[in-house]
């Protein structure tokens, strides 16, 4: 698969498994990950899981996503843009942006080895 593939599928799966299951993205972390969430940070599956369920009810809208191979070959790096509406019922949806450095434990395999989110407000 290309760099542009991986990054599609992953960024699909990942935003529909929070929207949906965030249990079900346990799997995308380890030991070793790094969330940084609106300037928190947390490491690790339990205390990143944690702190996605900690926001509560989302629906995510995917705008724009961009790619590059990182600094070994087995890593890419993963820019999203888009909207979130938190909560129930017809919260206004607000501004995302997401980055996420993805690590390969075999072909075909990644782990989220860094994430980082924040709203944008104002825009």
């Amino acid at each position: 698969m290309s760099a542009e593939e991986v990054a599609k599928a992953f960024v699909g799966h990942f935003y529909q498994s929070f929207d949906s299951n965030v249990d079900a993205l346990a799997g995308l972390f380890n030991p070793t990950s790094m969330m940084t969430f609106e300037g928190q940070q947390f490491q690790g599956p339990e205390n990143i899981i944690g702190k996605l369920k900690g926001v509560g009810k989302v629906v995510h809208a995917v705008k724009s996503m961009d790619v590059q191979p990182g600094n070994t070959p087995s890593s890419l790096m993963i820019f999203v843009t888009g909207t979130v509406q938190i909560g129930e019922g017809n919260a206004n949806p607000l501004h995302f942006c997401e980055f996420f450095c993805l690590v390969s434990t075999g072909p075909g395999q990644y782990y989220v080895h860094n994430d980082i989110f924040r709203l944008n407000y104002g825009l």
